[in-house]
């Protein structure tokens, strides 16, 4: 599909520059907010309507956060093509409904890295499913828009206006390419880190 209606999104950022702004005006085309934890809080703080994850998955979070967004209500959303009446028909068939867009940006890694933290604790800064969220909306991008860093929202913003909500292919491949190439840069990241450091 050339032009992606935005519907229904997830956002939970570490980055939360212009988040707010971003969400508000999300809201204003009508989209409705999933989001997890602080950018939950930070939403509703701005006085915006969020569900959360729990309520879409009928899970709560667990593992002090490890485990929150795993879950088929949460994938099966992000990952069915919704040019493909198959997918569309194993949606409907167990009651999950398509997510247009996934807007997250991970675990400040490096930070933790940079603040000599040891390695249990540096560790619990690796993000499993920030990562996961981005390569399965990246990979779908002909059915989702992924969005990977604040530094996109006014671009995605002025699309939405000129073309009623809607976001075009050509700007959804661009941004699938820039985010497997920042979760790699990512994955190296900590890949250098563990083997850089003793057990």
């Amino acid at each position: 599909m050339d032009l992606l209606p935005i519907k229904r999104g997830i956002l939970s950022v570490t980055d939360k520059s212009g988040l707010a702004e971003f969400a508000s005006e999300l809201v204003g085309f009508g989209v409705e907010l999933i989001s997890t934890g602080g950018t939950r809080k930070a939403l509703q703080g701005a006085g915006l309507s969020v569900k959360s994850v729990s309520e879409v998955t009928g899970f709560p979070e667990i593992m002090g956060g490890r485990v929150k967004t795993l879950h088929p209500n949460v994938h099966g959303g992000v990952l069915a093509d919704k040019d493909n009446p198959e997918h569309i028909s194993t949606l409907d068939e167990h009651g999950i409904k398509t997510i247009d867009m996934i807007c997250v940006n991970l675990y400040n890694f490096a930070k933790a890295v940079s603040e000599g933290q040891n390695l249990r604790d540096a560790v619990e800064q690796i993000d499993i499913g920030g990562p996961t969220m981005l390569r399965a909306a990246a990979k779908n991008f002909h059915s989702v828009l992924v969005v990977p860093s604040p530094v996109h929202y006014s671009r995605i913003l002025d699309e939405m206006k000129q073309n009623g909500g809607k976001i075009s292919l050509v700007l959804r491949k661009e941004l699938a390419a820039e985010t497997f190439a920042l979760v790699s840069e990512y994955d190296s990241m900590i890949a250098k880190y563990l083997a850089d450091h003793d057990a």
